[in-house]
């Protein structure tokens, strides 16, 4: 296994993503230019509702006043509906952030060593930004360092930086180039049993971070796991993503449902 360092480690990523379509943006470096540009992104996409007269700074700051720093469990529900803004002419607005329904249809950015202050000053690795928002975040280590330490740093900063709009990330990912894991987000603790392995259909492992990104990675997909195949758990308000045999289990049951007219059954042993 050849060495790579976390740089190299990221740099490759980042030119992965860039190829598969995400928009590099480098400028994101801070929670003040992420702000920014989600109000670009959130705008342009908007640009129907919104019409003819452009968000108001004032306006602008009462939507971040409805969906900045909420809990991890109520960022989560309000992505997926819709915010309803009062303009300053007292017409109601209906904005979207993220579209649930045609996934593919949202915009992918991505971006790196994002740096946030708090107890102690924290810079992440990969940042993904879907609709401007951070919704999935990339922790590196390097060639043979072993996994714990890339989770333990997520946790870490989910305790002293993820704050703000961080609250929107949906899913964790963490790779030291050979072995690859991912997981949901969540207010409280999050058990490193946790953290799964991504698999083809036939239920092989894709440890292997450039087959990773490749594969869980592509934008469509990625927007559909957080779309179709996370659970927003009311009971325990949790978030929960699906393994990869249950996302393939749920997919065959929509084709048998929708392209046969068969019957189908799932057969399954974990609850």
């Amino acid at each position: 296994m050849a060495y790579q360092s976390e740089s190299a480690l990221e740099n490759k990523l980042i030119e992965q993503l860039v190829s598969k379509g995400y928009q590099w943006v480098p400028e994101v470096k801070s929670e003040a230019t992420m702000i920014a540009n989600f109000r670009t992104v959130m705008e342009k996409r908007n640009s129907a509702n919104i019409g003819e007269e452009p968000l108001t700074d004032k306006e602008f700051e009462r939507l971040m006043t409805q969906i900045n720093g909420k809990s991890i469990f109520d960022s989560a529900k309000i992505l997926r509906d819709k915010v309803l803004l009062k303009r300053d002419s007292g017409k109601n607005l209906y904005l979207e952030l993220f579209n649930t329904k045609e996934w593919c249809k949202n915009t992918f950015q991505v971006t790196n060593q994002i740096t946030l202050e708090g107890k102690y000053t924290n810079r992440y690795d990969v940042t993904i930004l879907i609709n401007g928002l951070p919704l999935v975040q990339v922790e590196l280590k390097r060639s043979g360092v072993d996994m714990t330490e890339a989770f333990n740093q997520i946790m870490r900063y989910r305790k002293h930086t993820f704050t703000g709009l961080f609250r929107y990330i949906q899913v964790f990912v963490i790779s030291n180039s050979q072995e690859t894991r991912y997981f949901s987000n969540s207010d409280g603790e999050i058990l490193k049993s946790h953290m799964f392995y991504w698999s083809d259909v036939e239920n092989n492992r894709i440890n292997v971070l450039s087959e990773f990104a490749e594969s869980f990675m592509e934008k469509c997909h990625l927007a559909k796991m957080i779309a179709r195949y996370m659970v927003i758990n009311e009971t325990d308000k949790l978030l929960m993503v699906m393994r990869p045999y249950q996302v393939y289990a749920v997919e065959a049951l929509v084709r048998q449902a929708l392209e046969t007219k068969n019957n189908g059954y799932i057969w399954h042993t974990t609850g």
